[in-house]
């Protein structure tokens, strides 16, 4: 373990000695002792860890040391030890920063010792928080928030480095289980804001007569059974990212009350009268198409516009390619890691089988589908008969609203192409119908073209 620096300066040489040798017993704690204040700043550069200083030095006072200390090194913690119990000079000094101000009488010694520990363990926790927050930091790089190599996702990484240089607003789209969330702590900690809250909060999870309450918070007795103030969802982002989840589920009078938030930046407890002030990054998320919800009256046009800021479409997991195969395999290694089961292979048949599926539940579903092929799997090797299959989004995909039959047709003709890696041949037999149909369809435009 490494020593814990701590500089005395006391200029009575005796009394310097004494508490230079009790603080010593703890081995952890490597003690200079110095007789002014100028030899202490002379080795100021040696970074100690703590300074006790006495108030009462000859060559220069203690608040003036303090300040110059506070010039080379402005976090180091500071203790005075003083012979004058002045009240008005302890409160002067504690102002200023001082970690703490102990008065010389019997009781001297174990109140220091009492306060190097203090400090010493707070000064650990902050280490080890700023740790954690470096190592979250890592934990969400990009690469390894989003792992693939396509094309359209190498497009979202460069949308979401631009994010991060400002606090503009971000408004994340795509299918069900494509990731949103995931790209939204990425965002938020790799900007400017990361060592401050992550507030993620799905708006369809809330029940609409919770919701002002959930958001904003509440002052104690504000209705029945608040039986104490709470911190709203905002409050607690402050300083941070607020995320909003599924905002499309928020009913139109919400809708309004969220905007005045967003244009005044600030915030009413429900039963209260004092504004709160707020420093929030929004991000929002939502599987619909907002400004199809916008022309069908269901989300304000005000509140469109405020919140949309930088979109960014994730796109469905059938569309990344390869990707697939590479996220299967990264679950895969996940999964068998936590419960340590060796490393897992995939046969060339579960390859094409994982390949030639659609995943309507995108990264989701094929997380689900992986692990349970893990458990499925013999001789840590996954077969296709390990992988199973049992969307329910597969069942319902073809149901919409107002198609013609021919829109149907076409709809199921275009999935097939998609799982079948665009084999019209192989398409055609599933379908029962003439390859020459599918060409011609290509041809006229009204499917996609083939790749």
């Amino acid at each position: 373990m490494s020593d814990y620096n701590i500089f005395i300066v006391e200029d009575d040489a005796y009394y310097g000695e004494i508490l230079r040798y009790h603080i010593g017993l703890n081995p952890d704690f490597k003690v200079t002792k110095f007789e002014t204040g100028k030899a202490c700043l002379d080795k100021l550069y040696l970074q100690p860890d703590l300074i006790t200083i006495d108030y009462s030095l000859p060559d220069i006072s203690g608040d003036r040391l303090y300040k110059k200390i506070r010039e080379v090194n402005s976090t180091v913690p500071v203790i005075f030890i003083s012979s004058q119990e002045n009240i008005t000079v302890a409160v002067n000094l504690l102002k200023m920063g001082v970690s703490d101000y102990i008065v010389k009488d019997e009781s001297t010694k174990e109140l220091l010792w009492n306060s190097i520990l203090r400090i010493k363990e707070n000064q650990t926790l902050k280490r080890e928080v700023q740790q954690l927050k470096e190592e979250l930091g890592q934990k969400f790089a990009f690469e390894k928030t989003m792992i693939g190599q396509s094309a359209p996702l190498k497009n979202i990484f460069g949308l979401m480095e631009k994010a991060t240089k400002t606090n503009i607003n971000v408004s994340i789209t795509g299918e069900t289980g494509t990731g949103k969330e995931v790209v939204a702590k990425a965002i938020h900690y790799n900007s400017n804001r990361k060592s401050k809250p992550f507030v993620a909060v799905n708006m369809a999870a809330i029940p609409h007569d919770l919701m002002e309450s959930e958001l904003f918070g509440f002052e104690k007795g504000a209705f029945t059974g608040a039986i104490a103030r709470k911190i709203g969802k905002f409050e607690e982002a402050n300083g941070g990212t607020i995320f909003l989840d599924e905002i499309a589920e928020l009913d139109l009078n919400m809708q309004s009350k969220i905007l005045r938030v967003l244009q005044e930046r600030e915030i009413v407890r429900v039963g209260a009268n004092e504004k709160i002030q707020l420093d929030i990054r929004l991000i929002i998320a939502t599987h619909k198409n907002l400004a199809n919800e916008v022309k069908n009256g269901n989300f304000r046009e005000d509140l469109y516009y405020r919140v949309m800021g930088l979109p960014i479409e994730l796109p469905p997991l059938r569309e990344r390619g390869n990707d697939v195969l590479i996220l299967a395999k990264h679950f895969a290694k996940e999964f068998a890691t936590i419960n340590k089961l060796g490393t897992i292979s995939f046969t060339e048949g579960a390859i094409n089988k994982l390949l030639q599926y659609n995943f309507p539940g995108n990264i989701r579903e094929l997380k689900s589908v992986v692990d349970l092929a893990v458990v499925l799997s013999e001789n840590n090797e996954i077969k296709p008969n390990d992988i199973t299959f049992n969307s329910i989004k597969e069942q319902v995909d073809f149901i919409g609203q107002n198609k013609t039959l021919r829109q149907y047709n076409l709809d199921i003709i275009e999935h097939y192409l998609k799982k079948t890696n665009n084999d019209v041949l192989e398409t055609a037999r599933i379908l029962d119908i003439g390859k020459s149909t599918i060409y011609k369809m290509i041809q006229n435009g009204e499917l996609k073209q083939v790749e």
